[in-house]
């Protein structure tokens, strides 16, 4: 059992610690690695340790963006470290996420908890908590690093764990078959938490845990705990109840994050468990922004840094698109077409075959609805038909 035992020198006796997660250090969204904007974002949120001096940092998994991380990521991450534990004295509870490598998050974690870190990237047994003292006696923090469910049931060999709900039912009864009734108790994990009457927001830059909903967890499973600190969603929401909740990660990592709102949570603890949740939010260095207008419109536009996903109304075919929409943002991220006529292609399959026997103005129309998205107007026609007229004209 490892423990941390805090020396109370200020005037709030409640427990207060700083929840964030999915960092995903050295992610790469269209092409642009983010460890800059990373950088910013990790400078503030320090800041704030600065300023509101949280007794625990907990860091809920996906801290790295993949499990062989670029040499910049590593850098940020071990110099944010040490900023918080050694120059703001703060200790730092981590785990390992479905993006890290739980052997690399693991390494060197037995003798860096001396120094106030702990880094739980594998499953240890038994499971033993992190266990912080404070004015009102024992707060006990429960680490549950990611696992395959496939893993976990090798490891203790039971046929039963076939999905991940399964798989952390198994663990945290395992965790609470001892429980310290005296003490507080608080559970970190990175996983897809549900409730039935919650709905459940999700953003493209999460990778699927599994395929056919069997990487549901029940948030039932988490109740014996005060608080769970959740990670791998990346909009920050509750659980159920404010006692289950993800903090989202602290920046924007794809279109669909567009309207979250980005930061961390403080979780103030009493001596009897109840909670305070303060959202605070977190101010990037460029924002992710949408962007739908045709491209005159858009070039009339103010020139703006943020990251766009760009959407352009335009009927007609554009020389160089892109080049244009970066004259006004420079770090447009995507660029789509949306004419207003979407058709599958089993739809224009159908409609090539419908023009076997057709005349040629009908030929003509089922080939611009193919190329433009949309049907060609009278005035289109009209040229077309003129053009035909003078090409089958005898001295044409």
């Amino acid at each position: 059992m490892d423990r941390i035992d805090l020396i109370f020198n200020k005037v709030e006796p409640n427990l207060k610690l700083f929840h964030t997660a999915d960092w995903h250090l050295g992610k790469l969204v269209h092409g642009v690695y983010m460890t800059d904007d990373q950088r910013v974002i990790l400078q503030e949120f320090i800041e704030h340790i600065r300023r509101e001096k949280p007794d625990v940092v907990i860091i809920a998994g996906d801290i790295y963006d993949r499990a062989i991380p670029p040499s910049d990521a590593i850098t940020l991450f071990n110099e944010t470290l040490n900023t918080i534990i050694l120059e703001l004295n703060t200790p730092v509870i981590a785990i390992s996420g479905n993006h890290d490598s739980s052997t690399r998050i693991d390494f060197g974690s037995a003798f860096m908890k001396n120094e106030g870190l702990h880094m739980v990237g594998e499953l240890k047994f038994p499971l033993e908590p992190i266990v912080l003292s404070d004015a009102f006696g024992e707060v006990h923090f429960h680490p549950i690093p990611y696992i395959e469910p496939s893993q976990l049931r090798t490891r203790v060999k039971d046929d039963s764990i076939k999905s991940h709900d399964d798989a952390m039912k198994y663990l945290i009864d395992n965790i609470t078959a001892d429980l310290d009734q005296n003490a507080r108790h608080i559970a970190i994990a990175h996983a897809f938490i549900t409730h039935s009457s919650t709905p459940i927001n999700t953003s493209e830059s999460e990778r699927p845990l599994a395929i056919g909903g069997t990487e549901f967890i029940q948030a039932d499973h988490f109740a014996p705990f005060h608080y769970t600190a959740l990670g791998h969603l990346h909009q920050a929401q509750i659980v159920k109840d404010e006692r289950i909740q993800y903090s989202g990660s602290p920046l924007k990592y794809s279109g669909s994050e567009i309207p979250h709102k980005k930061g961390f949570l403080m979780i103030e603890i009493d001596e009897k468990g109840t909670l305070t949740t303060t959202k605070i939010p977190l101010t990037p260095r460029r924002d992710v922004i949408e962007v739908k207008a045709t491209l005159s419109d858009l070039l009339k536009m103010p020139y703006s840094e943020d990251y766009a996903f760009v959407t352009l109304l335009d009927k007609t075919a554009i020389i160089q698109p892109m080049e244009q929409v970066r004259t006004v943002f420079p770090n447009a991220l995507h660029l789509r077409r949306d004419t207003g006529l979407i058709r599958t292609p089993d739809e224009i399959k159908a409609r090539l075959l419908e023009t076997r026997e057709q005349n040629d103005l009908e030929l003509f129309k089922a080939f611009y609805e193919l190329l433009e998205t949309e049907h060609p107007d009278e005035a289109t026609q009209a040229l077309f038909e003129e053009t035909l007229h003078r090409a089958k004209e005898p001295n044409a």
